[in-house]
């Protein structure tokens, strides 16, 4: 299976995009919490089991050709964008700029995932 050069960047640029995000959330200062160190860890392990769902759909979408996978990929950037208005309507600090640049690459991926060869990779299955 010799996966398209427009897949492969949409897998690369989204895994990337992924990592930067995962760096940023472990760096944040958080609020104190409220309901102590379990809710704290509750917390995290919210965050982790988002970042392994979009691993999942990643893979999914790049290796196994799922479709429905690259639109909830979609979904969640559009997501990401209004969420990334957002934080910059508050103005531009170090964490809205790294926001920024995570969206950015997964839009330049998910461009690639819709773009000359993935179309073929996608519509063939």
């Amino acid at each position: 299976m010799i996966i398209p050069r427009n897949v492969l960047r949409f897998e690369v640029l989204l895994y990337l995009s992924l990592l930067i995000d995962t760096l940023s959330a472990a760096f944040v200062e958080r609020a104190p919490p409220y309901g102590g160190d379990a809710a704290d860890a509750g917390g995290d392990m919210f965050v982790v089991l988002v970042f392994v769902f979009f691993l999942l759909l990643v893979w999914l979408a790049a290796r196994y050709r799922k479709n429905w996978a690259r639109w909830t990929l979609v979904a969640a950037l559009a997501l990401s964008v209004f969420s990334l208005f957002d934080s910059l309507s508050r103005g531009l600090t170090l964490s809205s700029g790294i926001d920024l640049f995570s969206t950015v690459l997964a839009g330049a991926g998910m461009y690639f995932s819709f773009t000359d060869d993935a179309k073929d990779w996608f519509n063939s299955v």
